[in-house]
């Protein structure tokens, strides 16, 4: 019995790890490679099934070509899947907006594409001309459901083990020469996958 049930499991894991046809408007959750300050963002953050996320982006099919439209580096633009997966070493999540939802996602890659080159937003603040992933995320999907499809919560650069700042954030708003933006609202890739207005129907490497 124990052996039946372990090669459910097993196939469980393999079928959902499988399979997966990427569509536009489908979201990508990855733990990126970025050192100690993704490290940080995962002890603040929760997402899908208890996972870290430190990026997302959104997939946008041109000609056949799977392409992640995402605010990374120094700016929005719009990277080959190829490239945006090694990113990470670990499986990649999809999600995928429910049925009622998807009529907004032409609109919201509109949107996302006419801020190709928008710089990244390095000082993580909300309406300030720039953009993080998620937040691009946000307002391509604010633009088109007219209303907050997502949620935005008040953000913490504090330890929950200790609740002092992480060095890392602390010298990193050091060197901004700004002070930490603490409870201000903001949005991340956690917070996104853990969305009721979308579903997780995968995983890819």
């Amino acid at each position: 019995m124990k052996t039946k049930f372990y090669l459910l499991l097993l196939f469980t894991v393999s079928s959902f790890s499988q399979n997966v046809k990427l569509k536009t408007g489908d979201l990508l959750f990855q733990s990126m490679n970025c050192g100690p300050l993704c490290e940080a963002i995962n002890e603040v953050t929760e997402g899908y099934q208890g996972k870290d996320f430190s990026h997302l982006g959104m997939v946008y099919i041109k000609n056949d070509s799977i392409f992640v439209i995402e605010a990374s580096g120094k700016e929005v633009k719009v990277t080959p899947y190829e490239t945006f997966k090694t990113y990470t070493n670990d499986e990649m999540y999809v999600g995928r907006l429910k049925r009622k939802f998807r009529k907004y996602i032409p609109e919201a890659i509109s949107f996302s594409l006419q801020q190709v080159g928008v710089p990244y937003d390095d000082e993580y603040l909300y309406d300030n001309g720039k953009y993080y992933c998620s937040e691009l995320i946000y307002d391509a999907f604010l633009n088109s459901y007219k209303k907050p499809l997502f949620d935005l919560y008040p953000m913490t650069f504090k330890s929950p083990n200790t609740n002092e700042y992480f060095e890392v954030w602390a010298d990193y708003y050091a060197k901004l020469k700004m002070e930490i933006p603490e409870g201000q609202l903001g949005c991340n890739p956690g917070g996104i996958s853990t969305s009721n207005k979308l579903k997780i129907i995968g995983s890819l490497r």
